[in-house]
């Protein structure tokens, strides 16, 4: 139960945390899903043996979060649950692709190696930058983000809908699971007989609370819309935060800057 009862912390820590007020928090939500959306349009638009430029792309993340006083743990710990489907993307391509790309006196990576840490480093990064925007966000306001922007109003509310009552799917699973194991002679654990009987009681209660949850909306004048508020005003200094991140990024898709400065130092060196 203690389990449950931190699953549901880590969940609601990343709507606390929008709740700040620094300079990050206080720039245009609007501005903030569209400076994401091209960061993640250009990580993606890399080739995938383009590991060295993707390397300048760190830095929005990391400037984000410090500006933004975002706590480091909880975002990593979040984006090591995704971090074993990334790796099994790409997990095969060393054995795929072996014809030699870097050949140094110490090492020598294949063209396989290099693919499977370009795609490694876009999948950290695109998460990375999504729990950056919901904790600096927080999801109604990217909700009312995405209307402005003419998303159809289906998928707003089972975006809303889905993020705010999973919480109550985990209460439902955390009280299954607690009544079992005191009905149970097993010390812990579920017994692999009993998964379809509790899988298919689980279903029933949760069907059952879901028409509860909605009836009570109903009675709170729900219709079908969920209103996600009204926006503030965008400011000069939002146009500027988008702007220059955008620049940022334009320059760093077209421009090798590891790979430029590489050549400098080696031909100081020289």
């Amino acid at each position: 139960m203690s389990n449950m009862m931190t699953s549901l912390y880590n969940i609601r820590i990343l709507d606390e945390l929008a709740e700040k007020r620094t300079v990050i928090h206080n720039i245009h939500p609007l501005m903030k899903v569209l400076t994401t959306c091209l960061y993640l349009i250009v990580i993606v638009s890399f080739n995938k043996y383009e590991l060295s430029g993707l390397l300048p792309l760190v830095f929005y993340p990391i400037i984000v979060i410090a500006l933004a006083d975002l706590p480091l743990v909880p975002l990593l710990k979040r984006m090591l649950i995704v971090l074993p489907l990334i790796i099994g993307i790409g997990l095969f391509n060393p054995l795929f692709d072996r014809s030699p790309m870097v050949v140094l006196p110490w090492i020598q990576l294949s063209g396989g190696w290099i693919s499977f840490l370009a795609i490694l480093l876009k999948g950290v990064l695109t998460i990375l930058a999504a729990l950056v925007l919901i904790a600096t966000t927080g999801m109604t306001r990217i909700a009312a983000v995405l209307g402005m922007l003419r998303v159809p109003r289906i998928f707003i509310l089972q975006l809303l809908l889905t993020y705010r009552y999973i919480s109550v799917l985990i209460e439902e699973v955390g009280r299954t699971v607690r009544a079992y194991a005191l009905r149970s002679r097993r010390e812990k654990g579920v017994s692999f007989s009993d998964w379809g009987s509790l899988t298919g009681h689980l279903l029933l209660r949760t069907m059952e609370r879901a028409q509860r949850v909605y009836h009570s909306m109903c009675c709170r004048g729900f219709a079908g819309e969920y209103h996600a508020g009204n926006t503030s005003k965008i400011r000069i200094e939002d146009i500027l935060y988008f702007t220059g991140w955008g620049l940022y990024f334009v320059l760093v898709r077209f421009f090798n800057i590891p790979t430029a400065i590489g050549s400098l130092i080696t031909g100081v060196v020289k």
